[in-house]
């Protein structure tokens, strides 16, 4: 959005990460006490929107991605893909211009990781945003639009 980032305010930064970006990470980061439903709706709540109209997008969101029938279950009673596939979805309920992943299969056997990264480009070219992607994995670089090495200090294009 030519944003200059240096000159913002902590607070106009805040904004901007809650209202164009996405995160999501290696581990995922839920709230534990919180069901799959309600960690999808988080996002949606603390931007203010309507409750119910919350609650229908993030189980919508989650019903696309296979997980209808987990709505209620807290993350413990998720498997590391299930719970991954929730952080995707609380990454992406805002519909964030941008989706920044650490490493978001790290942390998961080759199927699931597989089904991730599927589901995390299926989704992403949906809302139709940019996805910037950090990994040690070649195969999963090898499946982005365009790949950045950072070797020793130095960012090249592959």
């Amino acid at each position: 959005n030519n944003i200059d980032l240096t000159t913002l305010t902590e607070e106009k930064t805040t904004q901007l990460r809650a209202q164009h970006l996405g995160f999501v990470y290696q581990f995922h980061h839920l709230l534990k006490d919180f069901s799959a439903l309600d960690n999808v709706a988080m996002p949606l709540l603390i931007r203010g929107d309507n409750k119910q109209a919350a609650l229908l997008a993030a189980s919508e969101l989650l019903s696309t991605i296979g997980l209808k029938d987990r709505l209620d279950h807290r993350p413990a009673e998720l498997s590391g893909g299930e719970r991954q596939r929730v952080a995707i979805a609380r990454a992406l309920i805002t519909k964030p211009n941008c989706l920044l992943a650490d490493e978001p299969t790290g942390n998961l056997d080759a199927k699931n990781a597989a089904d991730v990264l599927s589901l995390m480009i299926e989704l992403n070219q949906a809302q139709n945003s940019a996805l910037v992607m950090v990994t040690h994995d070649e195969k999963i670089a090898q499946k982005m639009q365009r790949i950045l090495v950072l070797e020793n200090g130095q960012l090249s294009e592959s």
